[in-house]
C-alpha cells in the first residue's frame, strides 16, 4: 500500500524468560522488516513492576551480549536501507535544533514525509530556508541514522517552497529580537525595545 515508507520498531532484549532461540527469532524478524530504524534497550528490573517479580531474570552479561548483537544487526539493516535511498529525491521539513553539527558542517536539516533526518547543504547564491519552510533535496551519501544532501548543481537538486509556517517563525523570531509581531523597525522608523508604551491619561 505504501512502498516508501519507512517503518520503525522498539525492541527490547533479555526480558525475563527470554531463550537464546527468542532472541534468534527477535533477529530474523529484524532482517526480514528491514526496518528505518529500530530503537533498542536492554531490559532492566525497575522496582514495583510486575516484570521485576518474573522468575529467570537473566544475567547481565547475557543481556548485554545479546544486545551488542542486535544493535550490529539492526545498524547494518538501516545503514544499508539508507544507501538504497542515494540518488532519490526528498522533500523535507526544514527544523531547528535537529542537527547537532549542522553549524560546523555548513547544513541545515530536516525531516523527509518518512520522517528520515536529512542535513544538507544550501546551494552558493539559493535563498536560505526557514524551519518551517519545504525543500527538496536530492540525497548525495547515507549514514544509520541520517541522510546527507550536499549541494548539487544538477536541476531539481534543490528546491525551496517558502511556508506561512516560515512566515511564523520569522515572527517569532522578530518578536524575540524586541519587535512585536507584525510590526517592524523600518515601518515605523522607530525601533521597539519591546517595552510597553506608557501613554499619559
Amino acid at each position: 500500500m505504501i512502498p516508501d515508507a519507512a517503518i520503525t520498531t522498539d525492541i527490547i532484549v533479555g526480558f525475563p524468560g527470554e531463550t537464546e532461540e527468542d532472541f534468534r527469532e527477535t533477529m530474523r524478524v529484524a532482517e526480514l522488516s528491514r526496518f528505518a530504524a529500530s530503537f533498542t534497550f536492554q531490559y532492566s528490573k525497575r522496582p514495583g513492576t510486575p516484570a521485576a517479580e518474573l522468575p529467570n531474570q537473566l544475567p547481565k552479561e547475557v543481556v548485554q551480549e545479546r544486545y551488542e548483537r542486535l544493535l550490529a544487526k539492526v545498524n547494518d539493516i538501516a545503514w544499508r536501507e539508507n544507501q538504497a535511498q542515494i540518488g532519490k529525491t526528498f522533500e523535507l521539513l526544514v527544523a531547528t535544533n535537529e542537527g547537532r553539527k549542522d553549524a560546523a558542517t555548513n547544513r541545515m536539516s530536516g525531516r523527509a514525509r518518512d520522517n528520515r533526518l536529512v542535513h544538507f547543504e544550501v546551494p552558493a547564491l539559493a535563498e536560505v530556508p526557514r524551519p518551517g519552510d519545504i525543500v527538496t533535496v536530492r540525497v548525495t551519501e547515507a549514514a544509520p541514522y541520517h541522510l546527507l544532501a550536499d549541494a548539487t548543481s544538477e536541476p531539481g537538486g534543490y528546491l525551496l517552497r517558502r511556508t506561512i509556517a516560515g512566515d511564523a517563525w520569522d515572527r517569532t523570531q522578530a518578536a524575540s529580537c524586541g519587535v512585536p509581531a507584525g510590526e517592524s523597525s523600518s515601518s515605523s522608523g522607530k525601533v521597539s525595545l519591546g517595552l510597553p508604551a506608557i501613554r499619559a491619561k
